[in-house]
């Protein structure tokens, strides 16, 4: 069974992500797509909500699995039976820091290859870091975030302010 794993903070999904997980599950018999817990970064949505936000945008992928790991994302991966690590990129600039990624998890473990996609054109300049600021103006985000979870993180955004 070709099994991969499509990991990232999530924070919040967007459709960029999802055009990724749509891709990546149409390759894979099995993706799981892991929410990684990340020392290095402070989420706004807490861990159960960004699961929560996955499994509703992926509920109609049959072969997409959401879970969560606070492992390296190599021992995560060997723990699956995952084989790939799907890596979304959209500039040249995201190239560069998962390359590196990319060649200390192959280092720390050669049996796993890591498969970079594009993100589609229109996705291209999308993150969660611009969703959140965008969210936080009031600006229609409906061509940014699956359309399941808009009015929940609207509801998230205005409770923090």
């Amino acid at each position: 069974m070709s099994i991969a794993v499509y990991p990232g903070s999530f924070d919040p999904v967007t459709l960029g992500h999802l055009n990724i997980i749509k891709r990546a599950s149409r390759t894979f018999e099995k993706l799981y797509v892991c929410v990684m817990v990340n020392s290095g970064k402070s989420p706004m949505l807490s861990l159960e909500k960004r699961l929560k936000y996955l499994e509703e945008c992926t509920a109609r992928f049959p072969n997409v699995v959401v879970e969560c790991s606070d492992k390296l994302l190599v021992e995560y991966a060997d723990s699956r039976g995952a084989t790939v690590i799907i890596k979304g990129l959209r500039a040249v600039s995201d190239f560069d820091w998962e390359f590196q990624m990319a060649l200390a998890n192959n280092k720390l473990a050669p049996h796993i290859d890591t498969q970079f996609l594009m993100a589609s054109q229109k996705y291209m300049y999308l993150s969660s870091t611009i969703v959140k600021e965008m969210a936080r103006y009031g600006v229609d985000l409906s061509e940014f975030v699956p359309r399941e979870i808009i009015d929940d993180f609207k509801n998230q955004i205005n409770s923090r302010r």
